[in-house]
């Protein structure tokens, strides 16, 4: 019985094992239904008010401030423009976009930062390696600046809800790209052979037409000036009277026949 009893009792491994196996594959549905739940649904209008509210309130100004952004036209893919936008917000919301403690706009700033770490979870990809690929300098106005914010969530919105994973995509081609454009660009500024000679062409011209307008403005106070002083010899129509050759005419005009 007891041999016969041991010999009919499954050890618990098993019949466990399957049951794991069954277990998973649900567990992991549902955490990654959430997951699509969670990043489908984690911007919301009101978020999107926040940064309305932000604009309504900056003064209209043409005073401009330099931030980094990307360079849409260098990275025309709109995931991972999207992608690099959002990483760059948060730098920019922590440094560029300060406001006065306990006003409005500072509680929505923190509102948005709150959200920014919440969305880190459904971008999947690091990309600290290119960090400053399809990154340019922009100067532009504080409004200017937070409808470029807007417009990063707004569409980040969209597509979240067409695929919450969406931004799992890998952007590492798009953003070596943007690196082998910089490169070239800025080899093509310090070793352009026609840069010289185009300058050269340039300044020549340049020279000779300022030397041309010097002399022809010495050649005419030059002459201005020979104009100007008065005559150092006299005619003889202008002798003074009771000179000694007036004196003698007119004696011989008196002398008898």
């Amino acid at each position: 019985m007891t041999a016969r009893g041991a010999a009919g009792r499954c050890p618990p491994t098993t019949w466990l094992t399957p049951l794991l196996l069954l277990v998973c594959p649900l567990v992991r549905g549902s955490i990654t239904e959430e997951a699509s739940e969670h990043c489908s649904h984690m911007i919301g209008n009101g978020h999107l008010q926040f940064l309305q509210q932000l604009i309504d309130s900056q003064m209209e100004t043409s005073c401009q401030i330099a931030f980094e952004f990307v360079d849409q036209e260098q990275l025309k893919d709109p995931v991972c423009y999207l992608t690099k936008a959002f990483f760059l917000m948060q730098d920019i919301m922590e440094d560029t976009m300060r406001f006065k403690d306990n006003t409005p706009n500072a509680y929505f700033i923190v509102k948005l930062q709150e959200l920014t770490l919440r969305l880190k979870s459904c971008f999947t990809k690091d990309y600290e390696e290119q960090g400053k690929a399809c990154v340019r300098t922009f100067y532009e106005t504080p409004l200017q600046l937070l409808e470029k914010i807007k417009n990063v969530f707004n569409e980040t919105k969209t597509l979240l809800k067409k695929d919450w994973n969406i931004f799992s995509k890998n952007c590492n081609d798009s953003f070596a790209k943007c690196s082998i454009q910089g490169h070239e660009r800025q080899k093509e500024r310090h070793s352009d052979p026609q840069l010289p000679r185009f300058t050269f062409h340039l300044l020549v011209p340049s020279i000779i037409l300022v030397l041309l307008a010097v002399g022809g403005l010495l050649f005419y106070r030059r002459r201005w000036r020979s104009h100007r002083e008065p005559q150092t010899v006299d005619s003889p129509m202008e002798r003074p009277e009771g000179s000694p050759l007036t004196q003698d005419e007119d004696r011989q005009v008196e002398l008898p026949v």
